[in-house]
C-alpha cells in the first residue's frame, strides 16, 4: 500500500472537509460526507473523491476499486486526518467527499409516485436517516424534507440513512402545504400518521383501503404533527398498541405504516399488483 498522500491536518483538503460538518458551508458548497465502507460503497455516482487510511484501504478494497474505476480520485490518508474529517467518535477509516444529490420536488410529482414519506418537523437527523432507510427498504418512491426539517446532509442522517440516501429520491425544503397539494394533485392519499388518530391501521387494511397510490406524513418526535399539519390530510391514522406500551418512536411507526402501505399495495388489487406464476 502507497504511503499517506493526506498527513497534515492543516491540508486545504482536510480544512475544506472539516467544514462540511457545518450547515451553512455544506450548502454553500453544495457538497457533503459520507462516512463508513457502506456509505461510500452506495455514493459511487455521487463522489468527487475519497479518503482512506491504508488498513481501510486494504478491508475495504471492493470499495476503493469500485471508487477508482468509476473515475473517482482516491487519497490515501492519516488515521489522524480521517478523524478530523469524521464526526464520528469512532472513524471507519474511509469518508467519500460527495456532491448534494437532491430532487426537485416537481420532478418526484412528474413520476406519479405510488409511495412517499414526507417528513414534516422531523427535527432529529438520526430519526431522519433512519425513516429514508425505512422507506428504501419499504420500496417507496421519494421521500420529502419539509422546511421546517433537519438538514437532509447533516451527518448523523447520512450515517443513519446507510446509505439508502442514494437509493431513491428525496426533496428538500418543502412547505409542508405545498408538499400536500402537489401530492393529492398527483393522485396520491395522503395518510398523517399521529397516535391521536381517528382511523386505524388494521381498520384501513382490513377494509382494503391502502391499495391505491399513498403519501405518509410523518411529524416531529416529541409533538407529532400541529393541528394544521393533520387537518391538511384526507385521514389521520394511527397504529394500533395492542400491547402496554405508551408509544412508538417515530421511525418505529414509520416503517409499520410504510410497510402495510407496500403490502396493500402489492396485493392483488392494489396499485402494485404481482403476477404469480
Amino acid at each position: 500500500m502507497a504511503a499517506p498522500e493526506l498527513t497534515s491536518l492543516r491540508s486545504p483538503r482536510v480544512i475544506a472537509a472539516r467544514r462540511l460538518t457545518k450547515r451553512s458551508f455544506r450548502s454553500k458548497e453544495r457538497r457533503f460526507l459520507a462516512e463508513g465502507p457502506q456509505s461510500v460503497r452506495e455514493a459511487v455516482e455521487h463522489l468527487i473523491e475519497v479518503y482512506v487510511t491504508p488498513d481501510a484501504a486494504e478491508r475495504h478494497a471492493d470499495v476503493v476499486t469500485a471508487a477508482r474505476d468509476a473515475g473517482v480520485p482516491v487519497l490515501i490518508a492519516t488515521d489522524e486526518v480521517i478523524a478530523e474529517m469524521s464526526d464520528t467518535v469512532t472513524p471507519q477509516g474511509i469518508v467519500g467527499l460527495c456532491r448534494f444529490l437532491d430532487t426537485p420536488f416537481d420532478e418526484i410529482l412528474a413520476g406519479r409516485p405510488r409511495l412517499v414519506a414526507v417528513l414534516a418537523h422531523v427535527r432529529d437527523p438520526g430519526n431522519a436517516g433512519t425513516v429514508l432507510r425505512c422507506a428504501d427498504a419499504a420500496g417507496a418512491d421519494a421521500v420529502v424534507l419539509t422546511d421546517a426539517s433537519v438538514d437532509l446532509y447533516n451527518p448523523k442522517s447520512v450515517r443513519a440513512s446507510v446509505g439508502s440516501l442514494f437509493h431513491l429520491p428525496v426533496a428538500v425544503g418543502v412547505p409542508v402545504e405545498q408538499a400536500v397539494r402537489g401530492l393529492q394533485g398527483a393522485g396520491a392519499r395522503i395518510l398523517a400518521a399521529d397516535g391521536a388518530g381517528e382511523r386505524d391501521l388494521d381498520a384501513e387494511l382490513d377494509q382494503g383501503t391502502m391499495g391505491g397510490p399513498t403519501a405518509w406524513i410523518f411529524g416531529n418526535e416529541a409533538w407529532g404533527l400541529p393541528a394544521e399539519t393533520r387537518a391538511l390530510a384526507d385521514e389521520v391514522v394511527r397504529v394500533p398498541i395492542h400491547g402496554k406500551a405508551e408509544s412508538l418512536n417515530l421511525a418505529t411507526a414509520a416503517a409499520v405504516c410504510l410497510y402495510a402501505s407496500a403490502r396493500a399495495q402489492r396485493a392483488p388489487g392494489g396499485c402494485r399488483s404481482v403476477t404469480f406464476s
